[in-house]
């Protein structure tokens, strides 16, 4: 069985095993907290999701449903109902007669996405600070301390792009809305698709992660105007850093 722990290097510091505890990107592929996988089909739809994220299943790639069944240790029809859910996120597309196949990327799904973030993530970020202006949420702090000291020169682009997701699943959570959560996940995954193809190449990796700290640091202080600036200034300027790579 998979532990829902893992050991992240810290600045000047050997690696400290940290308890995610809320955080709802796993690990790996298949480690998720059995409260959260309620069937085989939420397990696929996990694991599918974290290789399409993160490129392991690159953009235009076929999807093999019979292989991934077998390596997943799940049945195709698992793997098929987790293919639907997808479908409906974008992550994949399917074609009669040709199959289903990863979704591609393009610099107009840039703009689309960014434009829908750049609204909705402030949204997101003032709503968890006024919340937090009511109930205090000393999690974030305790986040934000952890963000900051990651050694990002010291953390493989899988588990950069976790820790990213993970900030950003907490805010969403935080805001108390499930509707607008829902569709911020779904958006945020196909902008980390983005940011993975072009990670390599970015100079500015270690600002964007500051960034969390700023962000998150703001929201637990219930300084709702700040978060949302952050917030906005964090999405555009992760698409202008994108589009100065391009």
């Amino acid at each position: 069985m998979y532990s829902n722990r893992m050991s992240i290097p810290l600045k000047g510091q050997a690696p400290v095993a940290l308890n995610l505890y809320d955080l709802l990107v796993t690990v790996a592929p298949l480690d998720l907290d059995p409260s959260a996988a309620r069937s085989l089909a939420d397990k696929a739809y996990a694991a599918i999701r974290d290789r399409l994220i993160m490129l392991t299943i690159r953009p235009g790639d076929p999807i093999d449903d019979d292989a991934l069944a077998q390596d997943l240790g799940v049945g195709r029809t698992p793997v098929r109902e987790a293919l639907k859910r997808l479908e409906v996120d974008r992550l994949v597309v399917s074609y009669p007669r040709r199959g289903t196949f990863a979704t591609g990327m393009d610099i107009s799904d840039l703009a689309h996405i960014s434009e829908i973030r750049a609204q909705l993530e402030p949204l997101a970020a003032r709503r968890a600070a006024e919340r937090a202006a009511r109930m205090g949420y000393a999690e974030l702090e305790e986040l934000a301390t952890r963000i900051e000291d990651l050694d990002v020169t010291r953390i493989d682009r899988a588990e950069l792009m976790r820790w990213d997701l993970s900030v950003h699943r907490t805010i969403y959570r935080a805001a108390g809305n499930p509707h607008l959560e829902d569709v911020l996940i779904r958006y945020d995954n196909l902008a980390t698709r983005i940011f993975c193809l072009f990670l390599d190449r970015l100079p500015t990796v270690d600002a964007h992660v500051g960034e969390h700290v700023e962000l998150l640091r703001a929201i637990a202080a219930g300084d709702a105007d700040r978060a949302d600036d952050l917030a906005r200034e964090h999405v555009l300027g992760f698409e202008r850093a994108i589009r100065a790579v391009i």
